[in-house]
């Protein structure tokens, strides 16, 4: 989609808001274009009930014509008649466009916003973003049945009522608008005032979203450290400022209709009082002058709407100039023009000189390794060394500032984002699952998997042991995040995922560091099949699980400092040799610390009494 200006100068006038009207109203201008002329027939009845009072009472009631009582009681049943069929018929078509057109922007808003870097959600909460999806695109749609009521219904009544008061008198017609510079002059002021409030009001209710999303993700967190008062104060505090905002707005947008009916009250007064002695003076019939009161009672209907529509409208610019922040976001990773195809198989992957800052601070500084094909290289470092960052440049979920990032002698830049990420499998400490059923946690949306292939990849993974025991098997609820599982189960799910996969790259992030000796050893033995035959990276924290790595890379602020098997590692010393001698003792042997397992209370997750599933399978290999 055609993505808008960001000129501030246009921002706060009319092309800000021309770009939406055109982009989704547009796409439905085939039934627009029905509900206009309805709206304009049902218009067109207020000037043609009000022209109908002439005759009624200057023919009937004070005529006495008794043959005119059912020419003029039938047309007048007509004109009722046509605006009930047509005010139905067009509610309904804008009703259908209204809601269309706001789930086509929501949609759009998603694709936009998942397809931004990860960059801009880190910066951006998840809450502010769901309330521009659902809030601002909601506060959005309401306006547009109203504007184009107002435009194509209310601008015809307006005007076919003002014709007919015209025509009955038109000195008449410029007494009853004395009133005017009543309703014009403060509405400028009032319109800065409605839209300032109406975004505060916007942002607030981002905040509130904001605090609604965190809360409940966090709600373990919350009881345990007894924050409920806490945080329902911090809510409350935030509602309150919504409602006052809000009511602000509101009386911004009253105001404006308000003086509409100051403007009717005076423009009847003066009507009354100088048409009423034109009528005393037998100048004017009374059927003229209920013709023309009616004319203009009805229009200052028409006239607070078409006001209210003001108020309305610098609403919704607040909500339009909060879209167009996010439609103007721009992604910095995009795929190339014309990408190669990267490597079908278990690829060598090289970092040459990866330099990457996250604004002033510096991440990675030259790091600079080789991990080569179909084997295991270890990452290893104090937390913040840059590990996690190198997974993240490696997916292109960010980019470096220089060096390079190959696979095999393809820079991953030139590949297409979807078919890099496609070679990749990732499965990490902290699996994110839906909440959808675990049969689409493990799918993904995939329909290209047969029952006989999932069941031999539930197997391998050893999610059939648990499933018997979930209530509805593999449509059992995962819950929010995964909740409905053990941690075990979860990563053993995340691994029937990569399985799935087949992918020539896998990335290993603590996959095992916080479960318990039963279900690291089951999570484990999935690993071992799912590592078979291709380059595997792995960050470890727990030196006992990559002690068989083909090579261990060690990291320290950005840099890589040293590289090489365990047992060269440790001759040489070095950073790797004090983190080894830190979490096994100065030096004491996994041997040794095994025979003392059962003579504590309990043993440390790195302690090495449990074989690793890297211990096992890389001393198969070598």
């Amino acid at each position: 989609m055609t993505t808008p200006t960001t000129d501030p100068e246009l921002r706060t006038s009319g092309p800000m808001m021309k770009w939406l009207w055109i982009e989704y109203l547009s796409r439905h201008k085939g039934w627009l274009a029905v509900a206009v002329v309805l709206m304009v027939a049902e218009g067109l009845t207020f000037g043609s009930l009000s022209l109908m009072m002439q005759p009624m009472f200057d023919h009937v009631f004070v005529g006495g014509e008794t043959g005119s009582i059912w020419t003029v009681g039938l047309i007048i049943l007509s004109i009722f008649l046509v605006r009930a069929v047509t005010a139905l018929g067009q509610r309904v078509i804008m009703k259908y466009v209204s809601e269309q057109s706001g789930a086509n922007m929501r949609s759009d808003l998603m694709d936009h916003l998942i397809g931004l870097d990860t960059a801009y959600h880190q910066t951006h909460p998840p809450g502010q973003s769901i309330e521009r999806v659902q809030g601002d695109v909601q506060a959005l749609s309401a306006v547009w049945t109203t504007l184009v009521t107002g435009v194509a219904r209310d601008s015809v009544a307006v005007i076919g009522l003002f014709s007919v008061a015209l025509w009955i008198d038109w000195t008449w017609m410029l007494v009853a608008m004395l009133g005017i510079p009543i309703v014009v002059l403060p509405s400028f002021a009032l319109q800065k005032f409605v839209r300032r409030k109406a975004r505060i009001a916007r942002e607030v209710a981002g905040n509130m979203s904001t605090r609604l999303d965190e809360v409940f993700h966090g709600i373990s967190q919350i009881k345990l450290n007894s924050l409920e008062a806490y945080q329902s104060d911090r809510y409350g505090r935030l509602m309150k400022r919504r409602v006052s905002t809000e009511t602000e707005a509101a009386f911004g947008q009253g105001l404006m209709s308000s003086t509409v009916d100051i403007m009717a009250g005076l423009g009847f007064l003066a009507v009354i009082i100088y048409g009423g002695s034109e009528i005393i003076d037998g100048e004017k019939t009374v059927g003229e002058f209920m013709s023309f009161f009616t004319a203009m009672a009805m229009a200052f209907e028409p006239l607070r709407r078409l006001a209210n529509i003001m108020g309305l409208w610098q609403a919704a610019a607040a909500a339009i100039d909060r879209l167009l922040d996010v439609f103007d976001a721009q992604p910095t990773l995009t795929s190339p023009a014309n990408p190669v195809l990267p490597p079908m198989d278990a690829p060598r992957v090289t970092f040459d000189g990866v330099n990457l800052n996250y604004g002033d601070l510096p991440v990675l500084n030259g790091a600079s390794f080789v991990a080569e094909a179909g084997q295991t290289t270890a990452l290893v470092g104090a937390s913040g060394a840059g590990k996690s960052t190198l997974f993240n440049v490696l997916t292109r979920l960010v980019e470096p500032q220089s060096g390079r990032v190959m696979l095999n002698d393809i820079a991953i830049e030139t590949i297409a984002m979807d078919a890099l990420r496609g070679r990749i499998s990732t499965v990490s400490q902290d699996a994110a699952l839906f909440d959808e059923t675990l049969r689409d946690n493990i799918l993904l949306g995939r329909t290209d998997v047969d029952e006989d292939q999932l069941h031999a990849t539930l197997t391998a993974a050893h999610v059939a042991d648990f499933l018997p025991n979930l209530p509805n098997g593999l449509q059992s609820p995962a819950g929010p995040r995964g909740s409905n599982l053990s941690g075990g189960q979860r990563q053993r799910v995340a691994i029937a995922r990569a399985l799935l996969r087949d992918t020539p790259i896998l990335l290993l992030d603590e996959a095992t560091s916080a479960l318990d000796t039963k279900s690291e050893a089951i999570v484990q033995s999935a690993l071992d099949k799912l590592a078979q035959g291709r380059t595997t990276l792995v960050i470890a924290h727990r030196l006992s699980t990559i002690q068989n790595a083909h090579k261990i890379v060690v990291m320290d602020q950005g840099r890589v400092v040293d590289e090489g098997t365990h047992d060269d590692l440790l001759a040489r010393g070095g950073l790797y040799a004090d983190l080894y001698r830190l979490q096994f003792r100065d030096g004491k042997t996994v041997s040794e610390k095994k025979r003392r397992v059962g003579k504590t209370a309990s043993t440390p997750k790195h302690d090495g009494a449990k074989t690793s599933f890297f211990a096992r399978l890389f001393k198969r290999a070598r």
